[in-house]
């Protein structure tokens, strides 16, 4: 006769387990407790974690985190990020208007070629860059193959984007702010 075997059952980290154990690897790594290298590792450990004991393991030589630092760190990171969002604010409202074209005409070239309708002075700017066209009610802007890229709104355009007043374009290094013609 054999005896009976008693299965021990092993409890599965839940999702919040883990998003906690990721904050205090987060703020310790914030907080220079951890290095890049080691942060990455742990995290793995976290996220691969088949028990609560290994997300101890993880974090047992590190603070358990208090509400206080992560919110203090939360906060340097809004405002961090809202000085960059403010400069780039300022810079956009600085750009040099291009006004859209008169709602007659139908297409406008731009480049550094003699005989573009927005002819750049540019190195950046080549010879035949964009072309902006009226399609339907609006106007949609094309990069021609140009070296340096057309952008839009920051993106780089392959092909034609739809444009409108208040997108900000670039042509090589030349910004510029559209306005309504």
């Amino acid at each position: 006769m054999t005896s009976p075997e008693i299965r021990t059952h092993v409890v599965r980290p839940s999702e919040a387990e883990r998003e906690h154990a990721l904050g205090v690897l987060r703020e310790s790594a914030g907080s220079g407790r951890l290095s890049h290298d080691t942060f990455l590792g742990r995290m793995e450990l976290v996220l691969q974690a088949d028990s609560r004991a290994e997300l101890d393991r993880a974090l047992a030589d590190l603070p358990a985190g208090n509400p206080l630092g992560r919110f203090l760190l939360r906060t340097v990171g809004q405002l961090s990020a809202f000085g960059v969002r403010l400069r780039g604010a300022w810079r956009v409202e600085r750009l040099p208007g291009l006004s859209l074209p008169a709602d007659g005409a139908g297409q406008l070239t731009i480049g550094r070629v003699p005989g573009s309708g927005l002819r750049l002075h540019d190195i950046s700017v080549s010879r035949h860059h964009a072309e902006l066209r009226r399609e339907g009610e609006g106007w949609v802007l094309y990069d021609l193959g140009s070296t340096n890229g057309t952008h839009v709104n920051g993106l780089r355009i392959a092909g034609g984007v739809r444009v409108r007043a208040g997108d900000q374009v670039r042509f090589g290094n030349l910004e510029f702010r559209l306005a309504s013609g």
